[in-house]
């Protein structure tokens, strides 16, 4: 298989999730400026997520740049970087509708931390393919930006228990660590 075509696939399915998340917003019930406090958890929760989808389009998208050949085995872990990911609009929803509660904000965490364990191992999978001298694997080197999202990520989810809301600031943390495309590969590929 080509690597367009992955690529292409990959763009369509963030593009439905990016959708699914927008069409979860709802619209307020009447025109005034107060009727937007109720649904201020979802548009928090929809700009979070929103963020975390663009941050993995926007990586993925720098990382099949360094890939030059498509296995089945990279299929398959790009199928489940896409699984997790896909999983946002629901417990981004169950999370914001209840008000940040313990429950939905573990699951949302655990979507994090698998979404993140994912594209690790697409990275590895993608090393393991074009070999060890690779582009990709000469541009992340130690890997610490991604062994400290892992570290936050089952952080927030323990943290959970005692304070929901520390856990978000987590979250928003590790995104806000992500926001900037990952130059370490942009450097090598461009």
């Amino acid at each position: 298989m080509e690597k367009n075509r992955l690529e292409s696939f990959s763009d369509g399915v963030i593009a439905i999730i990016i959708t699914i998340m927008v069409l979860q917003l709802g619209i307020p019930k009447s025109g005034d400026i107060s009727a937007l406090y109720p649904v201020l958890p979802v548009f928090l929760g929809y700009i979070l997520s929103f963020t975390y989808v663009g941050i993995y389009w926007n990586n993925h998208h720098h990382l099949l740049k360094a890939l030059h050949s498509v296995s089945g085995s990279i299929l398959l872990v790009n199928l489940m970087l896409l699984f997790w990911i896909s999983l946002m609009p629901f417990t981004t929803a169950w999370m914001a509708e209840n008000h940040f509660s313990v429950v939905p904000t573990i699951l949302y965490g655990i979507v994090l931390l698998m979404a993140s364990f994912s594209f690790y191992l697409l990275q590895r999978e993608i090393i393991k393919v074009e070999g060890e001298d690779s582009e990709l694997k000469r541009a992340i080197g130690q890997k610490r930006k991604e062994r400290i999202s892992l570290i936050l990520y089952i952080t927030a989810i323990a943290i959970t228990f005692i304070q929901p809301h520390i856990s978000q600031a987590i979250y928003l943390s590790v995104a806000l660590f992500w926001l900037i495309p990952d130059r370490r590969i942009e450097r090598i590929v461009d």
